[in-house]
């Protein structure tokens, strides 16, 4: 099972400059170690506040339990507060894995974007407008998947139904994004919260350069 966990790290005032640079060595060899046995698939970095320690990061495990055993064997866990969210597998999901970040034509990386989509259809809307749009959503995100622009789709989580759908979308900006989004045949019946992400150090993806998980 994959699940995505926000981690927010905070090291007590007035810990050695030295101890905070022991721990964040020995987080970024067991995190290549946890890469290494399948547990880590992906790390990010959101936008961050003045100071703030943050990572996002798809993992994998067993069951939630698993997971737990995973997070806790991470040295900075210590000072870190996790917060799991189980994705379950969505049918139109473009890959059973992830991949490394696609390159524009001038070769810098293009950014990824974490898309969490929740169903918004308006009152009185035809429900056979619902459902032809959502035939054509099939469609629309095979072809965004051969371009390049998304690389993964999970469910959430909820009772609401349809269940929200958060994807892993890969554009040159946010202006390309809103483009890629407002393509989807169902986007004028979500409501959409996107997050920009940029490489980690210790992201498996290898676009970071191996540094510590924050």
């Amino acid at each position: 099972m994959e699940y995505l966990v926000d981690m927010t790290t905070h090291v007590p005032e007035g810990t050695p400059s030295e101890v905070v640079d022991d721990v964040r060595g020995r987080e970024a060899a067991h995190t290549r170690e946890l890469a290494a046995q399948g547990h880590v698939l992906r790390l990010w970095r959101p936008p961050l506040a003045p100071g703030q320690w943050r990572t996002i990061g798809l993992f994998a495990a067993d069951d939630a339990a698993g997971l737990e055993r995973v997070l806790a064997s991470m040295p900075l866990r210590v000072w870190r507060t996790d917060e799991a969210t189980e994705l379950s597998p969505h049918q139109n999901d473009p890959a059973l894995g992830p991949t490394a970040m696609r390159s524009r034509q001038d070769g810098e990386p293009m950014t990824e974007f974490l898309v969490h989509f929740t169903s918004a259809v308006p009152e009185q809307t035809d429900p056979a407008d619902v459902a032809e749009a959502t035939a054509n959503e099939v469609d629309r995100v095979r072809e965004l998947a051969k371009e390049g622009h998304l690389d993964r789709l999970w469910g959430m989580p909820s009772e609401q139904r349809p269940a929200p759908v958060l994807g892993l979308f890969i554009a040159a900006d946010e202006g390309q994004l809103q483009a890629i989004l407002q393509s989807l045949p169902l986007y004028p019946y979500a409501k959409i919260q996107t997050t920009r992400l940029t490489s980690h150090p210790s992201d498996p993806a290898g676009t970071g350069g191996g540094g510590a998980s924050r």
